[in-house]
């Protein structure tokens, strides 16, 4: 890595810190504001491992005591992401995505779909899509679920009709794998669950609104408006970037050799899905029923490996869900420390004087679009979560009527999953779809454009409809 864009997160924090501090603000206010855009500089270039970025940038604002004089505070606030309940959630949904892999029952699910709906080729681009559709609630990884669980299935279907990245890749190759991509995109806005920004972002919107958001309220508005695209995606594809290949015969008997090969249904499979039920009935209805959802995720792990679905080994060697636990942790830190700092308060009043006056349904339609625009200059969904959201809700507070928030802060976080359409980059499974080779770049910037521009256009209908 060239050494100037190693040190380049460095490099913005101290020349940022050297300006004059702005009228408004206090020293420490900017210099943690400075910090903070470091550390979102890192996110994007990642110099080093995004939770490293995340836990550098916490340690070195308690040790200045940015944001709060005393050691205690500043130890207290930098370990606060730590006891954070939306982390544990998070964390315990990664061990769901373990157990559907360490079972096979992902695995079953998606070949079910492709015997009985992969009799052309259109059918095969929905049993790919329903294969995401069934594992979304419960897998909080868009990347494990797309590119760690359909991919590998998936990726073996064009060689059978010999569509490979260099020989007719139009044939079917390209459309399975635009399907595919656009299809968790949309999933992960469909359920809090289905991305770890969501329940990231609806932990920030508690901090910034003191409104808090359940699985269910996100559900009745993001199911209705997500539902319509996601069973229009493979068909616009169809449409738009159509397969030369318009029957495959082949794919349904080799998902009946695939599942054969797997055998009967495993008692652990019926377990898999049993807890999978579970979890999601408590994600529903734990308010009415009293039990926390983070709890009652918790309780579902305990009983996974209790019972041997997975077992404690497995929980302590997943790298990907301890990275994921360290990075939003420290991320929820530094977010909940602007809030602190009074640098949420500074922007939010500087910006919002500029658009007072203007109706409240031309303000929520410029921050939903720009909101989702802005996500050309990220790699990280996350990233863009931590550096925009909070910020975005600060404007939005004093311009946006108190009942009509929690709908808008939905629709602004409802937006994260489908905006990962955008670019080769923008979010985690994009890279390995788009690295299979069968999509030039061109070819994927202007698909992204365009059902990026679909996406933008019904999250635009649905914030005029709300507002």
């Amino acid at each position: 890595m060239d050494k100037l864009q190693k040190f380049s997160p460095v490099i913005v924090a101290i020349v940022m810190a050297l300006f004059p501090t702005p009228e408004g603000l206090q020293p420490e206010a900017w210099y943690f504001l400075s910090i903070f855009v470091g550390v979102v500089v890192g996110l994007i270039v990642e110099p080093v491992p995004a939770a490293l970025v995340g836990l550098v940038g916490v340690t070195v604002v308690a040790m200045l005591g940015l944001v709060d004089p005393s050691p205690t505070a500043s130890r207290n606030w930098a370990l606060s992401g730590f006891s954070n309940g939306v982390i544990w959630l998070i964390f315990s949904a990664f061990m769901f995505a373990m157990g559907y892999k360490k079972t096979g029952l992902g695995k079953r699910i998606s070949l079910i779909l492709i015997k009985h709906l992969g009799k052309n080729t259109l059918g095969l681009g929905y049993a790919i899509a329903f294969s995401d559709l069934v594992l979304s609630p419960f897998m909080p990884s868009n990347t494990a679920r797309s590119a760690g669980t359909i991919y590998p299935i998936a990726s073996n279907i064009p060689p059978m009709f010999n569509s490979t990245p260099e020989n007719e890749p139009r044939k079917i190759g390209s459309y399975l794998t635009w399907v595919a991509f656009a299809a968790t995109c949309v999933t992960s806005s469909m359920f809090l669950t289905a991305l770890a920004p969501n329940l990231l972002a609806v932990d920030l919107i508690t901090q910034g609104t003191g409104i808090t958001i359940q699985w269910g309220q996100w559900a009745k508005i993001m199911i209705p408006l997500m539902l319509p695209l996601f069973l229009l995606t493979p068909w616009l594809a169809y449409v738009i970037y159509p397969p030369t290949q318009k029957h495959s015969p082949e794919a349904p008997d080799w998902a009946a050799s695939e599942l054969n090969k797997m055998g009967k249904v495993s008692t652990k499979e019926f377990m898999m899905l049993g807890y999978a039920l579970v979890a999601l009935l408590f994600w529903i209805f734990g308010k009415e029923l009293g039990v926390n959802s983070t709890v009652a995720a918790m309780f579902v792990l305990a009983m996974m490996v209790v019972t041997d679905v997975i077992n404690w080994q497995d929980v302590i060697s997943n790298k990907g869900a301890w990275n994921v636990l360290v990075w939003f942790a420290t991320l929820v830190a530094m977010a909940s420390g602007l809030k602190k700092a009074g640098v949420l308060k500074w922007i939010g009043e500087l910006v919002s004087t500029n658009l007072q006056g203007m109706p409240t349904e031309t303000v929520a339609i410029m921050l939903v679009v720009l909101f989702f625009v802005l996500h050309y200059f990220f790699a990280s969904t996350t990233a863009h979560t931590t550096a925009l959201l909070p910020l975005f809700l600060a404007i939005a507070k004093p311009l946006i009527p108190p009942e009509l928030m929690p709908t808008f802060a939905i629709l602004l976080a409802g937006s994260l999953g489908v905006m990962g359409i955008i670019t080769p980059y923008a979010t985690g499974p994009a890279p390995i779809w788009y690295g299979s080779g069968f999509i030039s770049q061109a070819r994927w910037w202007a698909l992204g454009a365009i059902f990026g521009g679909l996406y933008l256009l019904c999250m635009v209908g649905a914030t005029i409809f709300y507002a």
